[in-house]
């Protein structure tokens, strides 16, 4: 066995779980979240072969706990039996499975993508596990790392499982509550939280389904991060290459975070575009699902989930034409009128 990366800090610790997550959201929700809407237009007018493609995109989805374990894993840079353990464990975990009589036998059916905070703890507690045995186990690894670290965490996973769902379900419900009686004012709220935390560690899609954003709630979140992304994309063209552009237009406005951290005062263009466009999220309605949420426009995936309220017209305005225009001004009245800072501390230094 290789002796596995360690983080030195608790926040490098957490840090490793949210970015294995991260990535796992991503790989496992982003082809169901794209060709979903679009597979029901097509097969609404006659395409009805694509069934089969569809049922496979939503089934895929249902492995986002064992990919997070992994993906988390190989965070700490473990060995394949170490990470399929961790990611064996997390899907325990996760809550995305229950046991059902069939004929009077317990059968096991697959039934979400589980409950995403829960999945990040056990899987947590299973790196933490498998990190504390190290080499002690020998020959014997191959026996008992599975049943210690795999089960063993599971377990506790299972425990938790019940009072984390419970937490993030009644957050999910009074944010979503909020959001339908006080539309406008919510969604200026949710949004700005989302265009920080899209140039932040968090990830924005776990944190939506970690919550239960859903409606004009997850509308606004996935419309915060098309914020920022509108900000970056005007403000980048001015001081970079063209390749860095079009790397944030297609979805990597983390790459920002150093120039964020460095220049804070970039997020004032961040919140005042949150804040103008989640004005026609409360006026239209622009809907979503927790799993769309945190996307923006990545992928399409934002706009995509708010098309069958929107129409296609409506949609490419609320989503396209409306946030750059306003990010275009934004930037304009924050370099030129206020002259709160200089279009150069977006400017993304290459490391060679």
């Amino acid at each position: 066995m290789t002796e596995s990366k360690r983080p030195v800090t608790i926040w490098a610790f957490v840090n490793a779980v949210l970015t294995g997550t991260a990535l796992a959201v991503i790989v496992a929700l982003i082809p169901n979240a794209v060709l979903s809407e679009i597979f029901k237009y097509l097969m609404a007018n006659g395409w009805t072969g694509l069934q089969p493609i569809a049922d496979a995109a939503r089934i895929f989805q249902y492995g986002l706990p064992l990919m997070a374990g992994v993906l988390i894993a190989l965070q700490f840079e473990l060995n394949p039996m170490q990470a399929v353990t961790v990611g064996g464990a997390a899907f325990l975990g996760s809550g995305a499975w229950k046991v059902v009589p069939v004929d009077g036998v317990p059968t096991t059916q697959l039934v979400s993508v589980g409950v995403m905070l829960n999945t990040m703890i056990t899987a947590a507690v299973a790196v933490w596990v498998v990190q504390l045995i190290g080499e002690r186990l020998g020959s014997m690894s191959l026996i008992l790392l599975p049943i210690l670290a795999g089960l063993g965490a599971g377990c506790i996973g299972l425990v938790t499982l019940p009072y984390v769902s419970a937490g993030t379900q009644a957050i999910g419900q009074v944010i979503n509550s909020f959001t339908e009686l006080a539309p406008l004012s919510m969604s200026i709220l949710i949004g700005m939280c989302f265009a920080l935390f899209i140039v932040s560690p968090l990830s924005t899609v776990a944190l939506s389904i970690t919550i239960g954003l859903e409606g004009v709630a997850a509308g606004a979140s996935a419309m915060g991060v098309a914020a920022t992304t509108a900000v970056l994309v005007v403000a980048s063209f001015k001081v970079n290459r063209p390749g860095v552009t079009l790397a944030i237009a297609l979805g990597s406005m983390k790459m920002m975070m150093p120039n964020f951290f460095r220049r804070p005062v970039m997020g004032l263009a961040f919140l005042a575009n949150a804040a103008v466009c989640a004005i026609p999220v409360a006026l239209f309605n622009v809907s979503g699902t927790a799993a769309s949420g945190g996307f923006g426009l990545v992928g399409l995936v934002g706009p995509m989930a708010s098309l069958p309220g929107l129409g296609l017209p409506m949609m490419l305005f609320v989503w396209l034409v409306f946030p750059f225009a306003s990010a275009f001004v934004i930037d304009w009245i924050l370099t030129k009128t206020l002259k709160a800072y200089t279009p150069d501390i977006y400017y993304f230094e290459v490391k060679r």
